[in-house]
């Protein structure tokens, strides 16, 4: 390893199901980016006072809030496990992943 270097670690893994620290969304992870891999455009849109530290896991999920289902990108910074046990009902779920259990969705789907 080079001097200096960190090592970043993800806290969460591919089928976890987090939620959002502040905003009112949960999702499912699919990919994990060591650190910030996302465009300059979308990291200026977000209010200089809550922009996230660049070298920190990036989590792609599966999101859903109360209205509607997307793709969101967050700083590991700002997610907690969601401990509700509910599963996601965002319509790619099952084509990725298997079952929920224990907080976590099976990766025996098309996920490679």
């Amino acid at each position: 390893m080079v001097e200096g270097m960190l090592r970043q670690t993800a806290k969460f893994t591919l089928g976890q199901v987090v939620k959002h620290r502040i905003h009112p969304f949960r999702g499912v992870v699919f990919d994990v980016d060591p650190v910030f891999n996302n465009t300059d455009e979308w990291y200026e849109s977000i209010p200089a006072e809550s922009r996230p530290k660049k070298d920190q896991p990036f989590y792609h999920l599966l999101a859903e809030n109360d209205t509607t289902y997307y793709v969101a990108y967050v700083s590991e910074q700002n997610l907690v496990m969601d401990d509700t046990g509910e599963p996601v009902d965002h319509p790619e779920v099952d084509e990725m992943f298997g079952d929920l259990m224990d907080g976590r969705y099976d990766l025996g789907g098309q996920l490679h």
